[in-house]
Protein backbone atom coordinates (compact mmCIF):
# COMPACT_ATOMS: atom_id res chain seq x y z
CA UNK A 1 0.00 0.00 0.00
CA UNK A 2 1.33 3.41 -0.96
CA UNK A 3 1.82 5.75 1.97
CA UNK A 4 0.84 9.30 1.17
CA UNK A 5 2.55 12.18 2.89
CA UNK A 6 0.65 15.08 4.28
CA UNK A 7 -0.03 17.56 1.47
CA UNK A 8 1.73 20.89 1.67
CA UNK A 9 -0.39 23.45 3.46
CA UNK A 10 0.87 26.33 1.35
CA UNK A 11 0.97 27.49 -2.23
CA UNK A 12 4.55 26.90 -3.40
CA UNK A 13 4.27 29.40 -6.25
CA UNK A 14 2.95 32.16 -3.96
CA UNK A 15 5.65 31.34 -1.41
CA UNK A 16 8.35 31.61 -4.09
CA UNK A 17 6.98 34.98 -5.19
CA UNK A 18 7.01 36.21 -1.59
CA UNK A 19 10.63 35.06 -1.18
CA UNK A 20 11.59 36.78 -4.43
CA UNK A 21 10.26 40.08 -3.08
CA UNK A 22 12.24 39.67 0.16
CA UNK A 23 15.46 38.95 -1.77
CA UNK A 24 14.75 41.86 -4.13
CA UNK A 25 14.26 44.31 -1.26
CA UNK A 26 17.03 43.12 1.03
CA UNK A 27 19.50 41.07 -1.01
CA UNK A 28 20.58 37.51 -0.33
CA UNK A 29 22.83 38.16 2.67
CA UNK A 30 20.47 40.46 4.57
CA UNK A 31 17.43 38.21 4.03
CA UNK A 32 17.22 36.08 7.15
CA UNK A 33 15.40 32.78 7.37
CA UNK A 34 12.93 34.52 9.70
CA UNK A 35 12.32 37.21 7.06
CA UNK A 36 11.74 34.59 4.39
CA UNK A 37 9.53 32.32 6.49
CA UNK A 38 7.41 35.23 7.67
CA UNK A 39 6.91 36.55 4.14
CA UNK A 40 6.21 33.08 2.76
CA UNK A 41 3.81 32.20 5.58
CA UNK A 42 5.64 28.97 6.40
CA UNK A 43 8.09 27.58 8.97
CA UNK A 44 11.67 26.71 8.18
CA UNK A 45 11.07 22.91 7.95
CA UNK A 46 8.52 23.58 5.19
CA UNK A 47 10.94 25.93 3.43
CA UNK A 48 13.68 23.29 3.50
CA UNK A 49 11.26 20.55 2.40
CA UNK A 50 9.98 22.59 -0.54
CA UNK A 51 13.15 24.38 -1.67
CA UNK A 52 16.11 22.57 -0.10
CA UNK A 53 18.02 25.56 1.28
CA UNK A 54 18.10 29.33 1.36
CA UNK A 55 20.60 29.23 -1.51
CA UNK A 56 18.39 26.97 -3.64
CA UNK A 57 15.40 29.20 -2.89
CA UNK A 58 17.39 32.23 -4.03
CA UNK A 59 18.47 30.52 -7.26
CA UNK A 60 14.85 29.64 -8.03
CA UNK A 61 13.73 33.18 -7.17
CA UNK A 62 16.34 34.67 -9.51
CA UNK A 63 15.21 32.34 -12.30
CA UNK A 64 11.64 33.51 -11.77
CA UNK A 65 12.77 37.15 -11.70
CA UNK A 66 14.75 36.70 -14.93
CA UNK A 67 11.74 35.24 -16.72
CA UNK A 68 9.65 38.28 -15.73
CA UNK A 69 12.47 40.71 -16.63
CA UNK A 70 12.76 39.08 -20.06
CA UNK A 71 9.08 39.72 -20.70
CA UNK A 72 9.05 43.28 -19.34
CA UNK A 73 12.45 44.48 -20.57
CA UNK A 74 14.78 42.25 -22.55
CA UNK A 75 12.33 40.76 -25.06
CA UNK A 76 11.86 44.32 -26.35
CA UNK A 77 15.25 44.00 -28.05
CA UNK A 78 13.33 42.27 -30.86
CA UNK A 79 10.28 44.55 -30.69
CA UNK A 80 10.47 47.35 -33.19
CA UNK A 81 10.79 48.19 -36.85
CA UNK A 82 14.41 49.17 -36.17
CA UNK A 83 16.98 48.37 -33.51
CA UNK A 84 16.88 52.01 -32.45
CA UNK A 85 13.12 51.79 -31.81
CA UNK A 86 13.58 48.47 -29.98
CA UNK A 87 16.35 49.93 -27.80
CA UNK A 88 14.17 52.88 -26.89
CA UNK A 89 11.33 50.52 -25.88
CA UNK A 90 13.80 48.45 -23.86
CA UNK A 91 15.19 51.46 -21.97
CA UNK A 92 11.75 52.96 -21.30
CA UNK A 93 10.50 49.55 -20.15
CA UNK A 94 13.46 49.25 -17.80
CA UNK A 95 12.71 52.70 -16.38
CA UNK A 96 9.18 51.61 -15.48
CA UNK A 97 10.31 48.31 -13.97
CA UNK A 98 13.07 49.68 -11.74
CA UNK A 99 11.31 52.85 -10.57
CA UNK A 100 10.08 53.07 -7.01
CA UNK A 101 6.38 52.95 -7.84
CA UNK A 102 4.91 51.36 -4.73
CA UNK A 103 3.85 48.22 -6.60
CA UNK A 104 7.02 46.21 -6.07
CA UNK A 105 10.56 46.76 -4.93
CA UNK A 106 12.64 49.30 -6.80
CA UNK A 107 15.88 48.55 -8.57
CA UNK A 108 16.88 45.29 -10.23
CA UNK A 109 17.48 42.13 -8.24
CA UNK A 110 20.37 40.92 -10.43
CA UNK A 111 22.07 44.32 -10.72
CA UNK A 112 21.88 45.01 -7.00
CA UNK A 113 23.21 41.51 -6.26
CA UNK A 114 26.54 42.49 -7.84
CA UNK A 115 27.44 44.33 -4.63
CA UNK A 116 26.98 41.28 -2.39
CA UNK A 117 30.02 39.24 -1.33
CA UNK A 118 28.51 35.76 -1.59
CA UNK A 119 29.97 32.35 -2.33
CA UNK A 120 28.81 29.30 -4.26
CA UNK A 121 26.01 29.47 -6.81
CA UNK A 122 24.74 32.85 -5.64
CA UNK A 123 27.15 35.11 -7.55
CA UNK A 124 27.18 32.74 -10.53
CA UNK A 125 23.45 32.90 -11.21
CA UNK A 126 23.25 36.68 -11.04
CA UNK A 127 26.44 37.15 -13.07
CA UNK A 128 25.10 34.73 -15.69
CA UNK A 129 21.86 36.75 -15.84
CA UNK A 130 23.77 40.01 -16.35
CA UNK A 131 25.95 38.46 -19.06
CA UNK A 132 22.82 37.11 -20.75
CA UNK A 133 21.44 40.64 -20.98
CA UNK A 134 24.74 41.83 -22.43
CA UNK A 135 24.63 39.09 -25.07
CA UNK A 136 21.08 40.00 -26.06
CA UNK A 137 22.12 43.62 -26.53
CA UNK A 138 25.16 42.55 -28.53
CA UNK A 139 23.07 40.30 -30.78
CA UNK A 140 20.56 43.08 -31.43
CA UNK A 141 23.26 45.60 -32.29
CA UNK A 142 25.00 43.06 -34.53
CA UNK A 143 21.72 42.59 -36.42
CA UNK A 144 21.48 46.36 -36.82
CA UNK A 145 24.98 46.39 -38.33
CA UNK A 146 24.15 43.44 -40.60
CA UNK A 147 21.01 45.15 -41.93
CA UNK A 148 22.79 48.45 -42.49
CA UNK A 149 20.89 50.33 -39.80
CA UNK A 150 24.19 50.92 -38.03
CA UNK A 151 27.53 51.53 -39.78
CA UNK A 152 29.89 48.56 -40.18
CA UNK A 153 32.40 50.48 -38.06
CA UNK A 154 30.10 50.37 -35.01
CA UNK A 155 31.88 48.92 -31.97
CA UNK A 156 29.11 46.53 -30.94
CA UNK A 157 30.91 45.43 -27.77
CA UNK A 158 31.34 48.98 -26.51
CA UNK A 159 27.75 50.00 -27.29
CA UNK A 160 26.34 46.80 -25.74
CA UNK A 161 28.16 47.56 -22.50
CA UNK A 162 27.07 51.20 -22.66
CA UNK A 163 23.36 50.37 -22.94
CA UNK A 164 23.60 47.64 -20.28
CA UNK A 165 25.37 50.17 -18.06
CA UNK A 166 22.49 52.60 -18.55
CA UNK A 167 19.97 49.95 -17.46
CA UNK A 168 22.14 49.05 -14.45
CA UNK A 169 22.54 52.71 -13.48
CA UNK A 170 18.77 53.17 -13.72
CA UNK A 171 18.36 50.18 -11.37
CA UNK A 172 20.62 51.75 -8.77
CA UNK A 173 19.00 55.16 -9.09
CA UNK A 174 15.55 53.56 -8.95
CA UNK A 175 16.55 51.93 -5.66
CA UNK A 176 17.63 55.36 -4.43
CA UNK A 177 14.18 56.79 -5.16
CA UNK A 178 14.38 58.15 -8.72
CA UNK A 179 10.94 58.58 -10.26
CA UNK A 180 9.74 56.99 -13.49
CA UNK A 181 10.00 60.40 -15.18
CA UNK A 182 13.60 60.81 -14.03
CA UNK A 183 14.53 57.33 -15.21
CA UNK A 184 12.76 57.86 -18.52
CA UNK A 185 14.87 61.03 -18.86
CA UNK A 186 17.98 58.87 -18.47
CA UNK A 187 16.68 56.54 -21.17
CA UNK A 188 16.07 59.44 -23.54
CA UNK A 189 19.53 60.88 -22.86
CA UNK A 190 21.06 57.49 -23.62
CA UNK A 191 19.14 57.31 -26.90
CA UNK A 192 20.59 60.71 -27.87
CA UNK A 193 23.96 58.93 -27.96
CA UNK A 194 22.73 56.31 -30.46
CA UNK A 195 25.68 55.33 -32.70
CA UNK A 196 24.22 56.17 -36.10
CA UNK A 197 27.07 58.09 -37.71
Amino acid sequence: MKVLGRPRAFDRDAALQAALLVFWRKGFLASSMNDLCEAMGIRSPSLYAAFGSKEALYVEAVQRYNAAADTLIWDRIDDGPTMRAAMQKLLLGAARVVAQDGVGPSGCLVTLAAGEDCAGAIPDITRTARLGCLERLRAGLQRAVATGELPRSTDVGRWSRFFLGVVQAMAIQGRDGASIAELEGMAKAAMAAWPDD
